[in-house]
């Protein structure tokens, strides 16, 4: 007996290579993906401001890094003594504003280089409800402000698909070369609702579609498909029943694998992942022989991988543990 759907997903026309320059942003997803394909050596950039979740603020923070934006001032707040952006997560702080001022800015120009510099954008949409201040229009984070400051709305697809797909047009005029990836985060949003979640989830899903069909170099990955149909039981969430568990997300990331990489890339990745194994044993005698003789096996794994992927650190580490006099 079948116990789980596994749909084809066919694979991505422009593969992720260990050559390829990729800009990861939007949900705790994106940071999910991100964070895995940096373990596997690709050149990654994460989400410098933060988690994203709504469409329209990814629009937001594309448009100001095309032109390299300046912090507004309007939106800072001070909390518990900290500055931060009603633009940004909290990450993005300061103990003066100055100095949140100084962070943004930087960050912004991260952003504005690794957009000029990239092959790949992921953007991971995570809900279409939005939070406007009275004052400053639609923020990505309330700050734990007062609830009284804000509005929140469920934004409609006439709202939704025009900006972001204004922004993504001018992003790939000014970066013909650029892949644009999107996901739907299977992260649930159950503090709007179950049946608010389902009713976000299916708007952003079909604003993933739309763009998909007008623009030639927009693809889906269908990472909320596979968390609902293939793995749906609550034993692959974690014990807040929102997030998905280290089991799901693996699985998740198996499945990105098969469809972003080369059959090529997929192998050298196994081989780095074999190798982080060895670099991360650790000897019952690492004064023996025999231990030495890993070293020395793992020191030639890393040299031989260099030339295609970054191991200088590694190399250095493994040459260190080689250079300490050994006990006989």
């Amino acid at each position: 007996m079948r116990w789980s759907i596994d749909f084809p997903i066919p694979a991505s026309p422009s593969p992720i290579s260990h050559s390829s320059k990729v800009l990861s942003l939007g949900s705790c997803f994106a940071q999910t993906i991100g964070s895995k394909m940096q373990a596997a050596k690709f050149e990654v950039l994460i989400n410098p401001f933060g988690s994203f979740f709504h469409p329209l603020n990814l629009a937001d923070l594309l448009s100001e890094a095309l032109i390299q934006g300046q912090m507004d001032p309007s939106a800072v707040v001070e909390r518990e003594g900290v500055f931060v952006h009603y633009a940004a997560h909290s990450d993005i702080r300061g103990d003066t504003q100055a100095e949140l001022e100084d962070n943004y800015n930087r960050q912004m120009l991260r952003l504005h280089h690794s957009l000029k510099g990239a092959t790949h954008l992921l953007l991971t949409l995570g809900t279409a409800w939005i939070y406007r201040h009275k004052e400053f229009g639609r923020v990505a984070n309330c700050h734990k402000q007062p609830s009284s400051l804000f509005e929140k709305k469920l934004s409609t697809l006439e709202e939704l698909a025009p900006e972001l797909e204004s922004v993504l047009e001018e992003l790939l005029q000014q970066h013909p070369n650029l892949n644009i990836i999107l996901t739907l985060s299977p992260v649930r949003h159950t503090k709007e609702g179950i049946s608010e979640n389902q009713l976000s989830k299916s708007l952003l899903r079909v604003l993933c579609a739309q763009l998909e069909q007008r623009l030639e170099q927009v693809i889906y990955f269908p990472a909320y498909e596979i968390m609902v149909d293939e793995l749906r039981d609550y034993r692959f969430y974690k014990s807040d029943l929102v997030h998905p568990s280290e089991e799901a997300e693996n699985y998740i990331w198996e499945k990105w694998r098969q469809f972003s990489f080369s059959t090529e890339t997929q192998q050298k990745v196994a081989e780095i992942q074999k190798i982080q194994l060895d670099l991360a044993h650790r000897s019952f005698n690492p004064n023996s022989p025999a231990h030495r003789k890993f070293l020395e096996n793992l020191l030639g794994k890393l040299e031989r991988m260099q030339g295609e992927v970054d191991f200088s650190k590694e190399i250095k580490a493994v040459k260190s543990r080689l250079d300490a006099p050994f006990s006989k």
